[in-house]
């Protein structure tokens, strides 16, 4: 955990993952279920823009969802965000709204890393998606991106930058209204920073 700033990685990626929800702090599954942030959500989503200068990111992308949207506007990068599609959380179909234990209780066994969503996605399916999103934040300059979305759907982004599969994302943990800052050491891609707030 951390309050001092956050450094822009030059040609990299800062994810940030939407303040708490209802069901976050439940523990439910929520994909395209837009739940708005509880206060606590509100007040440390502000919290990040003690630590994120909007001026030091030359792409701003988000999800459409409003978690995202809100987190996004209270870290103060609103005005600059584009609406990304591909960041919408991934789509949990069946499961959407339950938590792992009653999904287990159903499909012993489940793992979503491995075998996706019945109605919803795979995880090659947001693994497609992630790979899309890194493309956009790719901009030739070497400047900083910034995207704002969804605990799985920024796990997999943040494997995909490490050119691991989806399921590495089921190794790195996310808090909500935490943050990575994916960059390079040398020419190889690495996770320089992972689950940060802003105290």
């Amino acid at each position: 955990m951390s309050r001092s700033p956050i450094d822009a990685p030059a040609g990299g990626v800062v994810v940030v993952r939407h303040g708490a929800t209802e069901w976050s702090e439940s523990g439910r599954h929520t994909g395209n279920t837009d739940l708005p942030l509880l206060p606590i959500g509100r007040e440390r989503a502000q919290r990040l823009s003690s630590i994120l200068d909007p001026g030091a990111f030359s792409t701003v992308l988000c999800s459409p969802l409003r978690r995202a949207r809100e987190t996004c506007e209270l870290a103060g990068f609103g005005e600059r965000a584009s609406i990304v599609e591909d960041l919408r959380e991934w789509d949990y179909g069946d499961y959407e709204g339950l938590t792992s234990a009653e999904i287990g209780a159903r499909d012993p066994g489940w793992n979503l890393w491995r075998d996706g969503c019945p109605g919803g996605e795979s995880p090659g399916d947001v693994a497609a998606r992630a790979d899309r999103v890194l493309s956009l934040a790719a901009n030739g300059a070497g400047q900083a991106a910034i995207a704002f979305a969804h605990g799985h759907i920024l796990r997999v982004l943040a494997a995909r930058w490490i050119e691991l599969s989806a399921a590495g994302g089921g190794r790195l943990a996310l808090s909500p209204a935490a943050l990575g800052v994916l960059g390079h050491e040398r020419e190889a891609r690495v996770v320089q920073r992972w689950n940060l707030d802003a105290g």
